[in-house]
């Protein structure tokens, strides 16, 4: 079993230029685990709200989508939510299919690299930039369920 890696362990990455050479880009179930992880760590009141909705990681989003939107480049849309918001379900509405926020990896990737953020900040924000869809918040709103999280 190997010894957990603490700050004082890792190498100086500036002292040894080959230290990034065996890192990749998180995988889709990695950048699933770290969206997961980013929800876990969501104020509870605002978890809570959530129940029904799906979570799902994609590298990009589909034709359809961007055509729907009208969204010419597949790196343009780092999430999306699909659904009925809550502020538009009725309880005599037929039944839909599940609400979900799609997270695209490729798109946030990009944009990780090119901003001073944390990609778990990036996902974070995204995260509750298309929940916050599902209940017709604020960016307000928003921008104080992030400030929750730091």
């Amino acid at each position: 079993m190997l010894a957990p890696m603490t700050d004082e362990s890792l190498p100086d990455p500036l002292s040894d230029p080959l230290f990034w050479r065996p890192l990749n880009a998180p995988s889709l179930v990695e950048f699933e685990v770290i969206a997961t992880e980013a929800f876990r760590r969501l104020p509870a009141h605002f978890r809570a709200r959530c129940e029904g909705v799906v979570i799902h990681v994609e590298d990009y989003p589909t034709e359809e989508v961007l055509d729907t939107m009208g969204i010419q480049s597949e790196l343009d849309l780092l999430g999306l939510f699909q659904g009925v918001g809550l502020p538009f379900q009725s309880e005599s509405a037929p039944v839909q299919m599940p609400n979900m926020v799609w997270l695209y990896r490729v798109p946030i990737l990009l944009y990780w690299a090119e901003h001073e953020e944390t990609l778990g900040a990036i996902i974070t924000h995204v995260l509750v930039h298309e929940i916050g869809h599902h209940f017709g918040l604020s960016d307000d709103d928003m921008y104080g369920i992030e400030r929750a999280v730091e």
